[in-house]
């Protein structure tokens, strides 16, 4: 028996196949995906933001499952539900989608291991490689991340095999923000190191419940102090460290400080 014979046997006969149940079948499932991808961001809004941060990772499994689920009904419309057959017929996918969709494959099981493993979900702000910014949607091959600039980024799961993924805030509704400021070192530490302690307590995106650290480093140009604060929410986190940043430069210029004289370079090689 050729191949051509095996392949007429493995799927039904012409006149048995309901066209109309493949049509019906997949005209569903995309329905539902485009239902879920509008309704559970949209719910997700208007909900705290805890609670939108477990809601919003629903969208990439259950998109998965109706795609599974439709395929699935569209072979059993297709083939001669067998156990032989069955078999045949996933056998001779994988072997074909291997060769041809090596890297597309590659990405596609990556995105079902951070479905499970959530190094990354919608709401998160994230670093991969080169690029930052907040998590739009998590798909099957890909995740969308908009930059601060407003960018949207497109990036393959596979990178999660080779590259480091920073999370800022895992789940969470807020993450670590900082503002740096560059002070001559003629000046009392402590005082500066209070006021600036200050200027966080006092601002408006502050979230109260998390520490507020003043990290001090003396650098042979001047000193460098570094304002670690929580924003009640991550998406506030440029507006947050503009605040500390205006804020905090009028305190210390009320205090008389001078600021240092700092090469970019040089700022830019001493990290905290």
């Amino acid at each position: 028996m050729n191949g051509s014979d095996q392949f007429q046997q493995i799927l039904r006969d012409l006149d048995k196949i309901n066209l109309a149940d493949i049509l019906v079948t997949v005209g569903l499932a995309w329905l539902a995906i485009v239902l879920i991808q509008w309704l559970v961001p949209w719910i997700a809004g208007r909900l705290p933001g805890r609670l939108r941060f477990h809601l919003l990772p629903i969208v990439p499994v259950a998109r998965l499952l109706i795609l599974a689920i439709a395929l699935w009904q569209v072979a059993i419309l297709l083939i001669e539900p067998s156990p032989q057959n069955i078999l045949a017929i996933v056998g001779t996918l994988a072997v074909a989608l291997g060769f041809a969709f090596k890297d597309y494959v590659s990405s596609l099981i990556a995105g079902v291991v951070a479905i499970y493993e959530r190094p990354y979900r919608p709401g998160d702000w994230v670093t991969i490689g080169g690029d930052y910014g907040e998590v739009r949607s998590v798909g099957l091959r890909a995740i969308q991340i908009v930059t601060p600039d407003d960018t949207v980024v497109h990036i393959p799961h596979s990178r999660l095999w080779t590259e480091n993924i920073a999370n800022a805030n895992d789940g969470q509704r807020e993450h670590l923000c900082v503002a740096d400021f560059y002070i001559h070192p003629s000046h009392d530490a402590g005082q500066v190191r209070q006021v600036l302690r200050d200027v966080a307590l006092t601002s408006p995106y502050t979230q109260l419940r998390r520490p507020i650290t003043v990290i001090v480093r003396e650098e042979p140009w001047g000193t460098h102090y570094r304002l670690k604060a929580y924003p009640l929410d991550g998406r506030d986190e440029f507006q947050y460290i503009s605040d500390l940043t205006v804020r905090g430069k009028a305190a210390l210029e009320e205090l008389g400080l001078q600021p240092a004289n700092v090469l970019p370079a040089v700022t830019a090689t001493s990290p905290i």
